[in-house]
């Protein structure tokens, strides 16, 4: 079996919400980064986890976890401002993993458990032996969606205002798992191969914090599934 290594991109300075990655969210001190890292240490699966980061604070609490499966890697300031693409992280990726199976995902994603992870790797697996040679998480947009020139997803010849759930679903990349061969990055310098699979995600554990109002509900709906106990 090839070595799943999680890729966890921590950037000091979030603009939208200041300290997002490790600034208190519900019960967790440390925030989504401590949050995050229970997930991750907690997956069968994964076999390391690369955190790449600037934050002296994020480094701080990683390094006082003292398990061996964490990997910090002190990112360069010219890879750690808002303006640095993701193109630029992927060629990143490269200077850390040279083989194996690399797992992309982000400590916005708060719903996503080790559960999740596992079943998406193995989701993979099973997917590339059917073809596809990649995987990532969406979510399902049911929607009335338009651009400038009028609907993207139904005929208003056909029907003006379908029922939404008649009308043909597109995938909303939610960022949330990436999965792909360190081979496929070198060939495609991308995170994805060339027929990704689509795993479907439900809305919750989908969510991504992106602005301030995310972070509110995520705290409300984290309490909320914990009173369920389903957190």
């Amino acid at each position: 079996m090839m070595k799943i290594r999680a890729f966890l991109p921590c950037r000091k300075g979030s603009e939208r919400v200041p300290k997002k990655n490790i600034k208190p969210f519900f019960n967790y001190k440390n925030g989504l980064i401590e949050l995050k890292l229970n997930q991750l240490l907690a997956s069968k699966c994964i076999d390391e986890i690369l955190l790449s980061t600037n934050d002296e604070e994020i480094i701080s609490y990683a390094e006082s976890l003292n398990n061996n499966k964490i990997i910090i890697h002190k990112r360069a300031e010219n890879l750690s401002g808002s303006d640095t693409s993701t193109d630029d992280l992927i060629l990143h990726v490269l200077d850390l993993v040279t083989d194996g199976v690399v797992l992309w995902t982000h400590v916005t994603s708060p719903f996503i458990t080790a559960e999740v992870y596992d079943d998406a790797i193995s989701r993979y697996f099973e997917m590339t032996e059917k073809g596809y040679d990649s995987l990532m998480t969406t979510g399902h947009v049911h929607g009335f969606l338009w651009d400038e020139s009028g609907p993207l997803n139904y005929d208003r010849a056909i029907e003006k205002w379908p029922r939404t759930q008649t009308i043909n679903p597109l995938h909303e990349i939610n960022s949330g798992i990436f999965i792909n061969s360190v081979e496929n990055y070198q060939i495609y310098k991308d995170r994805i191969g060339q027929k990704p699979y689509l795993m479907i995600l439900d809305k919750v554990k989908g969510f991504d914090i992106d602005w301030n109002e995310d972070f509110l509900m995520a705290e409300c709906l984290m309490e909320s599934l914990c009173k369920d106990s389903r957190c």
